[in-house]
């Protein structure tokens, strides 16, 4: 009973043979899965949604930018974004958020572009995916400011330290942990998924992306999603399936489905 909470689905790597992707996460125990809007014009907002509507038990969408496209951002694609934001498979704005590690849209377009899609989830009354790379300070700053706690959220392919999370759990927002946790160095991620508070504690793959060990190098699909699962249980102590259990329950809290 696993929730694969960060995805992308729509990604030509796993779009091309999706039907094989669902069937593979199914056996390996992935009841729901998230699948994850990166929009860059008005005309992709809707890719994550127009999958979540031919699988509406099994997968729910987001809408949003991300910091490598905000740059693209303009009033068009806000009103977009809102539009969308009211679509029922829809359970999160973003993901949004700052990205000062490539820099593939300057700074100040990723502060309005964040700032814009916290106020369209605060007029929504939606929660946050947020993504956050080499930028920890300004991000809890900004969700300070515009005082994102008042619909909390999620922080996605958590990969800051265990004081990060404290910090971010204080401003409303849960944390979620991709196969990184599962590699030798991470040290810190490791600490802090030990440390998380059961329940404030998600799992992804953000597949197509990092794929756990023993499938690192591989293309990431959301069955994978079980290998951090097992990790992040080892790490703790716990029964694997009582940890899925939980992290399944959270997700489903946080992102306001009715089952």
């Amino acid at each position: 009973m696993l929730f694969d909470t960060h995805c992308h689905l729509d990604d030509p790597r796993l779009f091309g043979e999706l039907d094989a992707v669902l069937e593979r996460a199914e056996e390996a125990g992935v009841r729901r899965i998230t699948s994850i809007g990166c929009a860059s014009d008005p005309s992709s907002v809707k890719s994550a949604i127009e999958i979540a509507r031919q699988h509406p038990d099994r997968i729910s969408a987001t809408v949003g930018v991300h910091p490598h496209d905000a740059k693209h951002l303009d009033d068009s694609l806000c009103d977009a974004i809102r539009d969308a934001g009211t679509d029922p498979t829809v359970v999160a704005i973003g993901e949004t958020g700052l990205d000062f590690h490539y820099d593939h849209s300057p700074h100040s377009a990723q502060e309005e572009a964040f700032r814009r899609q916290i106020a369209i989830a605060r007029e929504l009354r939606k929660p946050l995916v947020i993504h956050t790379r080499s930028a920890p300070k300004d991000t809890l700053r900004i969700l300070r400011e515009e005082q994102a706690k008042d619909v909390g959220g999620i922080i996605h392919c958590f990969s800051e330290d265990a004081p990060f999370a404290r910090a971010a759990l204080d401003l409303g927002f849960v944390s979620s942990f991709s196969g990184i946790v599962t590699f030798k160095k991470a040290v810190a991620v490791q600490e802090a998924a030990l440390k998380q508070p059961a329940d404030a504690l998600l799992i992804e793959t953000d597949a197509p992306y990092l794929a756990p060990i023993p499938r690192r190098g591989k293309r990431n699909e959301p069955a994978y999603v079980a290998y951090t699962a097992a990790c992040i249980a080892r790490l703790r102590g716990e029964d694997p399936e009582d940890l899925a259990r939980s992290s399944y329950e959270n997700a489903i809290r946080i992102f306001g489905i009715h089952e």
